[in-house]
């Protein structure tokens, strides 16, 4: 699903990322720790192809990432990878309904049929009564719920997460963290996030430790 070889990464004269060789496997749900500094979010950020590697390549699908042009990039990642963030990033405008269709249109994707999967999404996560509501007016269980709706729309081959669960509060951070679990379970999907919670680390599938830019185990 997702192969990195001998990726690097400096800022200045800081080398974040040292030779990363990394493997993901369909369906797997992988936690990225290590303590701040380590080159997780970095490391995660090119796998999400929102930024560029100095050296190594980047392999999803099959498809070296690296080699596309910038267009054929952002059409990639917009088709192929979702994101979920700490602070959802949900827009304050528009509905939870329209947050979730974004990535759909961008695709160019009928309006009519966006919203008819946008809506499917949002039921499944028990959404459906809070379709109309603005980010304002929900909850932070609720953001993120919508937020990892936004993710699923273009059905992607992986979800990154970056800290998903790093605002909630115990309950909500349950809640979320099962519904990645239900989500690789009846649609396959694939899970790759970075976390200091030792227990979502515990329960995934396969733990990655990082330490000053290289993975240690």
């Amino acid at each position: 699903m997702i192969q990195t070889q001998q990726i690097t990464k400096s800022f200045g004269s800081l080398q974040v990322l040292k030779g990363i060789d990394l493997t993901i496997y369909e369906s797997e749900i992988v936690s990225i720790v290590g303590p701040s500094g380590a080159g997780k979010t970095t490391l995660l950020q090119i796998i999400g192809t929102l930024d560029l590697p100095d050296s190594g390549s980047l392999y999803i699908k099959g498809t070296n990432v690296g080699e596309l042009k910038d267009k054929q990039q952002a059409a990639f990642r917009n088709q192929n990878i979702g994101f979920v963030f700490q602070f959802h990033q949900l827009l304050p405008e528009f509905t939870a309904l329209e947050n979730v269709m974004i990535p759909a249109l961008i695709a160019r994707e009928k309006r009519t049929e966006a919203e008819k999967r946008a809506k499917n999404i949002l039921e499944f996560l028990n959404l459906a009564d809070r379709m109309t509501h603005k980010p304002a007016e929900l909850s932070g269980g609720e953001k993120q719920r919508v937020a990892v709706a936004r993710a699923l729309i273009n059905n992607p081959a992986v979800i990154l997460a970056d800290e998903p669960s790093g605002s909630l509060d115990t309950k909500n951070k349950e809640e979320l963290h099962r519904l990645f679990f239900e989500l690789r379970d009846k649609m396959n999907q694939t899970f790759v996030i970075v976390t200091h919670d030792e227990q979502l680390a515990k329960d995934t599938d396969r733990i990655i430790h990082m330490q000053d830019g290289i993975i240690i185990d």
